[in-house]
């Protein structure tokens, strides 16, 4: 009875010990999504009216004054830019980014991933991780790119996909990210990045606009194209951050809910039997000292 005693105290104390752990990483989650949410939500808007511009821009131009970035070819090799974390302990969120990955590239892309012709850019160790070991066509110089987030470090990312897109070693290139909406909810999202996308005009009948370019044309758009989709990518990596720290900081407090409810039952487990240790000790006294009076 001693030893079943001790043992659920070690098991009380270890389960505080980790809900200690877990109360100390919901909180530096907590201080850390206050700080990625105020960029992102800064970010947003910014970045989806240059994305908005562009496609608008692209799709009213004639023949190749849009630019090779924006030309649609035959899709024989793709690129799929995965920002997932560098840490576990978030949820499902790793596992919810790497099975978008793989729906689209089955999905969209079977007969190019049937080739191998599928190659992965990871961002963020868990996607690399993964990715690696399932031998897919991988580049790991951008895996460690989440360790200090910086636009220059973005951005350097983003001109090799364009680099890569402009010499045809890739036909399409898309982007895998979660969508941050709030603590507890994140989109998990795939966005295309080159060719850029052009706005479907619905109404046949609708007049074309008619952009007044100064400086001209050409030279204006190939301007702008390299510049909006820096910061297209710049906006998905700021998402991605902050739906990691809510996705660990929303895991945190369950796991710390869990420990309750699991030192309430380890705590009435352990009364019962110190209980029942109390009243063998009183029933072998009582029968001990009616022996000894018979």
């Amino acid at each position: 009875m001693a030893g079943a005693l001790k043992e659920v105290r070690n098991r009380i104390k270890s389960v505080q010990s980790t809900q200690q752990i877990t109360k100390a990483m919901k909180m530096v989650s907590a201080a850390k999504l206050r700080r990625a949410q105020d960029a992102i939500i800064q970010m947003r808007p910014y970045a989806k009216k240059l994305q908005e511009m562009l496609s608008n821009i692209v799709s009213n131009i004639d023949g190749e004054s849009s630019g090779s970035l924006a030309t649609e070819r035959p899709v024989e090799k793709v690129l799929l830019i995965v920002i997932s974390s560098d840490r576990g302990l978030c949820g499902a969120y790793n596992a919810n980014v790497i099975k978008m990955a793989k729906s689209v590239a089955k999905e969209k892309y079977a007969a190019q991933l049937a080739k191998k012709n599928v190659t992965i850019w990871p961002i963020g160790k868990k996607a690399f991780e993964y990715f690696h070991k399932e031998q897919f066509p991988i580049n790991e110089s951008y895996k460690d790119t989440l360790q200090q987030i910086s636009f220059e470090r973005v951005q350097q990312i983003a001109q090799d996909a364009i680099v890569a897109f402009t010499k045809k070693e890739f036909d399409a290139v898309e982007v895998i990210y979660s969508e941050f909406k709030n603590a507890a909810t994140q989109a998990f999202t795939a966005e295309r990045f080159l060719p850029i996308p052009k706005v479907e005009n619905k109404d046949a009948k609708a007049t074309k606009a008619d952009f007044i370019f100064e400086p001209d044309e050409e030279s204006l758009v190939a301007e702008l194209m390299p510049k909006i989709l820096n910061t297209q990518l710049f906006k998905a990596v700021l998402d991605a951050n902050a739906s990691e720290h809510g996705a660990r900081m929303t895991a945190m407090d369950k796991a710390s809910e869990n420990a309750n409810e699991l030192l309430k039952g380890l705590r009435i487990s352990y009364n019962r039997a110190r209980q029942a240790a109390i009243t063998t000790e009183l029933t072998e006294i009582v029968s001990g000292a009616a022996a000894l009076q018979g």
